[in-house]
């Protein structure tokens, strides 16, 4: 069972194909999808898919993802190497 991600019509005078990528690639994430192949979806969507603001938005979102992982990498890395307690 999915959970289904709202989003509002319109924020930021943004098209709501927008919000319906980011919100895909949320779902996705969330259910367990690696970021590697949330690029590769992201690649194909912008490739193939109908709808511009849709891949806009979907790429926002899987570039987002990136940077929480890295900024994770980096705090844990930066804990390991000087011992210091979270």
């Amino acid at each position: 069972m999915s959970l289904l991600t709202l989003t509002t019509a319109i924020t930021g005078n943004q098209d709501p194909d927008y919000y319906a990528g980011r919100a895909d690639a949320h779902d996705e994430h969330t259910a367990g999808t690696t970021l590697p192949v949330l690029e590769h979806r992201a690649q194909l969507i912008a490739d193939e898919h109908f709808s511009f603001p849709y891949a806009a938005g979907y790429w926002a979102r899987v570039l987002e993802i990136r940077h929480e992982h890295a900024a994770t990498i980096t705090a844990q890395t930066h804990l390991a190497h000087t011992g210091a307690a979270a």
